[in-house]
């Protein structure tokens, strides 16, 4: 029951974030057809294209750009409402938005649908942060991937069920747009109403020791209070050998106090933080600058401009996203096998040569027809390049690379550069698109080349090792001492911290 508050979250939170990112992709031009409309309605003339096209990149774009919003409150979020809180609250984040989006056309009103789209990108901002924050603590070290992944894995089956919904056939139509905008209200409306009732999920297994030891009679023997919170650990990972994890939970809070607290300013001034703050920026900003948004926001248009008719590039983009879901859920499954450096290299290597294909069919295209069909498998093996690395690891290593005291102010930095990279890509790809046309994926691959090097020389594999062997591996990096391990832990009670450490209570 402990872990339903995580999952019912990671549905709540992570499936809305991947349906508002697809569900503006299939009917776009029933969307564009409603802002013509409305235009004419109010000045007797439409829009110029330039116009229209303006304001369907301010459409997609304001979705990132909510999301930046959202990135730069979390940190606050998670400390004073805690995890849970924080779920509650950023339900009115797509609730009130919904509703506005749903009554848009009977309100004649597309501005309701433009800043709707960035309160809906402030919900996936929160959203992307503190998940992927809760389910990396709750894990242990041989399931910490598996368990990090779940928040791309529910991304991904947003985005699958919104390009569905979207078909003509079904809500992507004149008459059904409105509610296929407006239905994911419904869902967390349920979720608002429904999370309440959950149990509050459980804190990271530093705070949880240390929450116990501290519970009881002031009579109580301190060594009577760590089995005790040795007996709840034991029950909570279903299994008995436990003892080396509490070893690298006082080791962790050890670490921890040495660290502090920092703000986000303060971040950028920490040495021995350094190389892990840039390598988040580097993995966030490679992610997006890999091109997967634009595949995203923008598939129907590559297919129709390499020669597939529209009414069938609409069901081969639910065909790719069956593909991303089921890699996605291959790379949790082989993440703790084979490790995250490998599956970031291989990912980020697939994503360069697919976006040279796809430039390479789309040049040629006009002279040689048959290419368009290239065009299509460049984007299918472009996406499962993306699931099995680029997607769902980075989320997985910004949390292992950061103690959890400095957690929040790194998750803020990390959200707030892939929401800002997200923004760019939306606004801009569509003007690049129109002024260099194909050449346009040539940067994507060229990210995608300079992101692979970084991971090879820079980061490490963090597969099966603690927090803090993690923080030691890059103390040596950054060129400072961190806390090491001087005496071997002999008796739980004896060696479990009695207070602490300043300002790491997060829940």
């Amino acid at each position: 029951m402990e872990r339903a508050t995580p999952a019912h979250a990671a549905f709540g939170s992570a499936f809305q974030y991947g349906y508002n990112v697809a569900m503006v992709n299939t009917p776009h031009k029933v969307s564009k057809s409603f802002y013509n409309e409305t235009y004419f309605e109010r000045h007797g003339t439409f829009m110029d294209e330039n116009v229209t096209l303006l304001l369907w990149s301010c459409t997609v774009s304001m979705f990132p750009l909510g999301g930046l919003l959202g990135s730069l409150v979390i940190g606050l979020l998670v400390v004073k409402c805690c995890r849970k809180g924080t779920f509650l609250i950023n339900n009115f984040f797509t609730i009130v938005p919904a509703i506005l989006m749903g009554v848009s056309k009977v309100a004649k009103a597309f501005e309701l649908t433009i800043f709707s789209r960035v309160m809906l990108g402030i919900c996936a901002g929160i959203a992307y942060g503190a998940l992927p924050m809760c389910l990396g603590e709750l894990g242990p070290k041989n399931l910490r991937g598996a368990l990090g992944t779940m928040n791309e894995v529910f991304i991904i089956i947003g985005i699958i069920l919104a390009q569905i919904f979207s078909l003509q056939t079904i809500l992507g139509n004149p008459t059904g747009w409105p509610v296929l905008l407006g239905i994911i209200g419904i869902l967390m409306l349920l979720q608002l109403l429904s999370l309440p009732f959950s149990p509050a999920p459980p804190p990271p297994p530093t705070k949880l020791l240390l929450h116990l030891t501290e519970k009881g009679d002031e009579g109580t023997a301190r060594e009577t209070r760590a089995e005790n919170g040795l007996g709840c650990l034991r029950t909570r990972r279903s299994w008995a050998d436990v003892e080396d994890e509490i070893e690298e939970m006082c080791l962790e809070d050890q670490a921890e106090k040495a660290e502090g607290l920092p703000s986000v300013l303060n971040l950028f001034t920490f040495r021995s933080l350094r190389w892990q703050l840039i390598t988040i920026i580097v993995l966030m900003a490679g992610q997006q600058f890999s091109g997967v948004n634009t595949i995203n926001y923008y598939t129907d248009m590559i297919y129709v401009s390499a020669g597939v008719e529209a009414e069938y590039s609409r069901y081969i983009t639910v065909g790719a996203s069956v593909v991303n879901t089921v890699m996605t859920i291959i790379s949790a499954f082989t993440l703790e096998r084979l490790g995250r450096w490998c599956l970031l290299l291989a990912g980020y290597s697939i994503c360069a040569s697919s976006c040279l294909g796809l430039t390479l069919a789309l040049l040629l295209q006009n002279t040689v027809p048959e290419l368009s069909y290239l065009s299509v498998i460049s984007v299918f093996v472009f996406i499962t390049g993306h699931a099995i690395g680029p997607s769902p690891v980075p989320s997985m290593v910004r949390t292992e690379i950061f103690l959890q005291s400095s957690g929040p102010a790194a998750f803020m930095v990390d959200g707030a550069v892939h929401w800002l990279t997200n923004f760019v890509i939306g606004f801009v790809f569509p003007s690049i698109q129109e002024a260099i046309g194909a050449h346009s994926f040539i940067i994507f691959a060229g990210t995608c080349l300079l992101t692979a090097v970084y991971i090879h020389v820079v980061i490490p594999e963090t597969k099966g090792i603690t927090f803090v062997e993690i923080n030691q591996i890059f103390a040596k990096r950054n060129g400072v001492e961190i806390p090491e391990k001087k005496e071997e832990i002999t008796e739980v009670g004896s060696h479990v911290p009695s207070t602490p450490a300043k300002g790491t209570a997060l829940y």
